[in-house]
């Protein structure tokens, strides 16, 4: 396997940050690794890529104990982080380069192989600029071509596609596909249509813990029994009041005066709204049921079905 992370647990205090999670993947997959903010998503690629050291459990990279050879581990794996490490004055190809004898890339085989990572990439256009001059899209080219130069067997990115507009998430994803024909990538993202596009496979962590571990069909089809009612209403009601309907799973909020609704009996639940807004005088603007997406997936499985916190 490429990347076997086996009971890992990393520990800030009293608060376990990675508990006790276990998950791999295989040459070749391109894995998403999902969770909502604080979940344990950088800090668990932190610890794949060596760049923080768990508490316990252990990581291996194409083989290799990160923690007992870090360096070993590093000579196969690419890795961009959340927050992309550019030198602003440096050239683009002054900084791959740079990032280039890092790993130990004789001046032979240099010139080469930034001219192929400039290429694969698609930053040929830009590759004169400073890395500072580059819109956002391409500064994260960057990010991605460094992490490329030493031709590493993994990739670990996350979140690569922080802050980029529709046209350059497209591009970076149509990337990412690519990358992943010859190599093994596991990647994060908040944007879950960009992870239904390019993954068969996600990972979702939350709290610390794997929630699901699986191919997009697959949860996808486990989670048919949960139907999800989308109701708007005129008015802005309470979730105490909702929260008297028979039946339901959960309830998220969907805009001003809307709601998402779990269930595994919409057609109860979609009479019992009728009900309660003639009984109550209120106003339902629309009343439909949604599809089983990622996102719908994800609330469901990171939002503990708590709605005193809405």
């Amino acid at each position: 396997m490429s990347i076997e992370v086996t009971g890992l647990i990393k520990k800030y205090g009293e608060q376990r940050a990675v508990d006790n999670i276990s998950f791999n993947v295989q040459k070749g997959e391109i894995v998403g690794f999902l969770g909502p903010n604080g979940a344990g998503k950088s800090t668990t690629m932190k610890i794949v890529t060596g760049y923080l050291r768990q508490d316990e459990g252990t990581a291996t990279v194409a083989g290799i104990d990160v923690k007992k050879d870090p360096i070993g581990a590093k000579r196969k794996t690419g890795y961009l982080p959340e927050s992309n490490p550019l030198y602003y004055d440096m050239y683009v190809k002054e900084y791959l380069s740079f990032i280039a004898g890092i790993h130990n890339i004789s001046n032979i085989s240099r010139k080469n192989r930034i001219e192929e990572v400039i290429r694969i990439t698609g930053l040929s256009p830009e590759s004169n600029k400073k890395t500072g001059q580059l819109s956002k899209g391409y500064k994260q080219r960057v990010g991605i071509a460094a992490s490329l130069i030493h031709d590493p067997e993994v990739l670990v990115l996350d979140e690569p596609t922080t802050g980029l507009d529709p046209n350059q998430i497209i591009e970076i994803r149509e990337l990412i596909r690519k990358l992943g024909q010859d190599k093994t990538v596991l990647f994060s993202s908040h944007i879950l249509q960009e992870v239904e596009a390019v993954c068969d496979r996600v990972v979702i962590i939350n709290k610390g813990k794997i929630v699901a571990d699986d191919r997009l069909g697959n949860l996808q089809q486990k989670d048919d029994d949960t139907q999800v009612v989308l109701v708007n209403f005129k008015e802005n009601i309470s979730v105490e009041l909702l929260n008297n309907l028979r039946e339901i799973n959960g309830l998220e909020r969907a805009g001003d005066n809307g709601w998402r609704i779990l269930t595994t009996h919409s057609e109860s639940v979609r009479k019992q709204l009728l009900e309660l807004s003639l009984h109550h005088n209120l106003n339902i603007v629309s009343l439909q049921s949604e599809s089983r997406s990622l996102e719908s997936i994800f609330r469901n499985l990171t939002d503990t079905k708590n709605t005193s916190a809405l």
